[in-house]
């Protein structure tokens, strides 16, 4: 999914953090980024004043404002102009310094953003790169309940009117935390990384068939609930037939992957039968799937021991 976002977008996320002020009147705010736009050159998505690579988001602070006070009237207008050429979302002024008018005048022109802070440089920095770096990155939206189990970020999958949802109520009265329902968003937020969270038009709520809209922290507590937690298993719940029934491996289980945004995620399947205790079986899953992670296989080191005995059998025999 290509992600973006405008200076207009970013001001008004940011502006209470950092403290922005708008300069002028709001021009640029329109002006937008897109997801690897910046892989394109060699600069970052946040920078100092850079005429060489210039960053996406341009900061001045007092060494940078010092620098350009220091050319001489035509060298300085032509790097103003040389600055705006290439487009920044934004020109971003540190520790409340006054603005030079011409600075002001060539933003106005081109349509830059123009914004001013109380804050010093490196804080500017660290959040606007970590804020664009998230906003930006390349995200999902996946069917099915996110929960942390064993915290562990758990994606239950299914078709409708699988059980999902009650089988998401039960482990939350067992102590586990719903993160999202419905339509939880998957942003890969590193190489290996998924970060799962809830849209605010679903945050704390589960639906559940015949009982409706449940609000999660209303009824079981604020530790019920968790804004955000990393996608390490998926577990898919398949009703049993009689034609998918006998292709279970009776020893491995059914293990796969499942590949979300270039990742290969483990996936259990579960068969749904009556009579089954989904919530008992998924909690048995993650405590495999930690297991596993930790090198241990219950089924390898099984049949590795009926090997063993099979081998010292003949042997003896």
């Amino acid at each position: 999914m290509s992600e973006r976002i405008s200076a207009q977008e970013l001001f008004d996320q940011l502006h209470e953090r950092l403290e922005l002020r708008w300069l002028g009147n709001h021009d640029g705010g329109d002006r937008l980024i897109e997801s690897g736009e910046h892989l394109a050159r060699r600069p970052s998505m946040a920078g100092y004043l850079n005429t060489i690579y210039p960053n996406r988001v341009q900061i001045l602070g007092t060494e940078e404002l010092s620098w350009l006070d220091g050319l001489d009237a035509r060298h300085r207008w032509e790097t103003l102009q040389k600055i705006v050429a290439f487009k920044p979302l934004a020109l971003v002024i540190t520790r409340d310094q006054s603005c030079p008018s011409d600075l002001r005048d060539a933003a106005e022109e081109s349509g830059t953003a123009l914004w001013v802070s109380p804050r010093r440089g490196h804080e500017l920095l660290t959040l606007l790169q970590y804020h664009l770096a998230r906003a930006l990155a390349p995200s999902v939206t996946m069917h099915g309940v996110f929960l942390e189990v064993y915290s562990i970020g758990v994606l239950i999958t299914g078709e409708s009117g699988s059980g999902k949802s009650e089988l998401a109520l039960e482990l939350i009265t067992r102590g586990h935390r719903l993160v999202a329902d419905d339509a939880p968003e998957f942003t890969q937020i590193a190489p290996d990384v998924l970060d799962g969270t809830c849209p605010e038009l679903l945050l704390e709520l589960l639906e559940v068939r015949g009982l409706g809209i449940l609000n999660i922290r209303e009824m079981f507590g604020h530790t019920a609930v968790k804004r955000n937690k990393y996608l390490r298993l998926i577990v898919h719940l398949e009703p049993v037939s009689a034609e998918n029934g006998a292709e279970i491996d009776r020893l491995a289980g059914d293990t796969s992957h499942r590949e979300v945004l270039g990742l290969d995620i483990p996936c259990i399947t579960i068969p749904v039968a009556p009579g089954r205790n989904l919530a008992v079986l998924l909690e048995a899953a993650v405590r495999l799937y930690i297991l596993r992670a930790k090198g241990i296989d219950p089924a390898h080191a099984f049949m590795a021991r009926h090997s063993q005995m099979l081998q010292g059998g003949g042997a003896a025999y």
